[in-house]
């Protein structure tokens, strides 16, 4: 099994995995960097939004945090709800991607509200579009930025050229693009359209698809979602 999720998830999963008996390659290629320099956006707000588990931990770590605690939290699933500091007035969890979490909030918040969106540089939903016809405005609060490898690990790379792995979990279209693109520039695009690509969601799908790899998609966009297809 090829990982190539970001660390610490790398690990976790990878060791999930081994415990149930499979062999495992990790290769994080996307590197998780906060970002001390963000600034709050000024005015009130009247909820927060995590769309991410690493929005949560970077929001755990700052000192703004302490203005923001007693709002609602709404998180995009149960893992960014599960990494989200306490503290909050109450935590709403959506369905797992951006559409159950705009749908959410339209149905959840008061007229004209105040949103602010915890989230890094780059941003699988558009919160300010999602929500302006209903007239809700939304603050960004970017505290991280997921940097790109810049190649595949030699390990990575030997395993793939030997025909070595049956199977890649896909847990973003940022880490999914960037396999693409790393291993077009390997030589190893070929190589990778032998075996499965386990994918979170369809965006996540998107890009290997693109590239003529086989993708399949978890029924629910979670890592046990992925798991289930493991056994079908």
């Amino acid at each position: 099994m090829l990982v190539t999720r970001p660390e610490p998830d790398s690990q976790a999963t990878g060791g999930r995995l081994r415990a149930l008996g499979h062999d495992v390659v990790r290769d994080p290629l996307l590197v998780i960097e906060p970002l001390p320099e963000a600034v709050l956006p000024a005015g009130r707000f009247d909820a927060v939004v995590l769309t991410s588990v690493n929005g949560a931990r970077a929001l755990a770590e700052r000192p703004e945090l302490m203005t923001l605690r007693g709002l609602p939290l709404y998180a995009v699933g149960w893992r960014t709800a599960a990494a989200a500091p306490p503290g909050f007035a109450r935590q709403v969890v959506a369905g797992g991607n951006g559409a159950a979490l705009a749908a959410l909030l339209r149905a959840e918040l008061a007229p004209r509200s105040c949103v602010l969106h915890v989230c890094g540089e780059e941003r699988a939903v558009d919160l300010g579009a999602e929500l302006a016809a209903d007239g809700h405005d939304v603050g960004l609060f970017t505290v991280y930025r997921a940097r790109a490898a810049g190649h595949l690990l030699p390990a990575t790379e030997a395993a793939i050229r030997g025909r070595q792995i049956d199977a890649a979990f896909h847990f973003s279209p940022r880490t999914a693009a960037t396999l693409v693109g790393l291993a077009t520039q390997a030589g190893l695009a070929e190589h990778c359209a032998g075996f499965e690509h386990l994918c979170f969601s369809r965006n996540v799908a998107a890009p290997l698809a693109h590239a003529g790899w086989p993708t399949r998609i978890a029924a629910e966009p979670t890592e046990d979602g992925l798991f289930a297809l493991l056994s079908t």
